[in-house]
């Protein structure tokens, strides 16, 4: 494989359960805007987190609402929350760190579900079979400009898949990209 695709930057955001998200709301999950993954989207509604005696303030919830509850924070996050969250895909949240959410209606707390993301390359189906990747296959990214560079990655193949790199704000700070910016994705190097 070698294509130029997008970046799209997450900074840090939560998924919900239905159970969990009630618990902290009183009304229902509304659409702030649509993300390029089909179906999924920033919500108006945020909540506060805390590790300890640490907390951070307005996470957006991403919907729509999951079967797993999970937040998603930079190593920068981590180090302000003075944690050592795993690096994982998403909704790999087994033995991470536990978290506190705060909501208008209350707080729940969570044995487990802080990560920071891995780099992930999002493919459709169809555009898994049109290169020849597979779930989980190890990617190479090429940056070129002022901060150029080579970081790793991984193939995330769904039914609803939009071809795109995600990666969070202290990557892209790095490597100084912004969203839609396009970079050389590759199987080898």
């Amino acid at each position: 494989m070698q294509e130029m695709i997008k970046v799209g930057i997450s900074n840090h955001h939560v998924h919900l359960t239905k159970e969990v998200y009630y618990q902290l709301f009183a009304e229902d999950l509304t659409v702030r805007n649509n993300l390029h993954q089909i179906g999924q989207f920033a919500s108006n509604q945020t909540v506060d987190i805390k590790c300890g005696d640490y907390e951070l303030k307005n996470l957006r919830i991403i919907g729509p609402l999951r079967s797993y509850n999970q937040v998603e924070i930079s190593a920068s996050d981590a180090r302000k929350l003075k944690i050592k969250p795993p690096v994982r895909k998403s909704g790999d949240i087994k033995g991470s760190i536990p978290v506190t959410i705060t909501g208008p209606k209350g707080s729940v707390t969570l044995d487990e579900g802080v990560i920071i993301a891995n780099r992930h390359v999002h493919f459709s189906n169809e555009d898994a079979k049109k290169y020849n990747v597979y779930d989980d296959m190890p990617l190479y990214i090429k940056v070129t400009g002022a901060k150029s560079g080579i970081m790793d990655a991984v193939a995330k193949v769904s039914d609803d898949g939009y071809l795109e790199l995600h990666i969070d704000t202290d990557d892209a700070f790095a490597f100084q990209l912004n969203n839609d910016d396009e970079v050389l994705v590759v199987d080898k190097i």
